[in-house]
């Protein structure tokens, strides 16, 4: 079974999403970003979620997961939980 390695940060709307990602593109922290904004419970552990494996998580954010590019920031993607900026860092078949 497919699975991956990711952190990401949730906030509710896709303005600070945008933001966050600027400023992570621009050289600032991931990890401390998602301990400061993110409302997820992982936020705490800089965003890391660990080993995913498919289907683990909610819908359009499993996907982006098992599709897009490792090690690149990606987002903002709309769950029903708020926007998510991901970082895929890297997956095992």
């Amino acid at each position: 079974m497919k699975s991956a390695i990711v952190r990401h940060i949730l906030v509710k709307d896709k303005e600070m999403a945008e933001q966050l990602k600027k400023k992570i593109k621009a050289g600032a922290d991931f990890a401390k970003l998602a301990k400061q904004h993110s409302t997820c419970p992982s936020g705490k552990k800089g965003g890391e979620l660990g080993e995913i494996k498919k289907g683990q998580l909610v819908g359009p954010i499993d996907k982006a997961v098992f599709t897009l590019p490792e090690r690149e920031l990606h987002g903002p993607i709309k769950s029903q939980f708020g926007w998510h900026l991901l970082e895929i860092k890297f997956r095992m078949d």
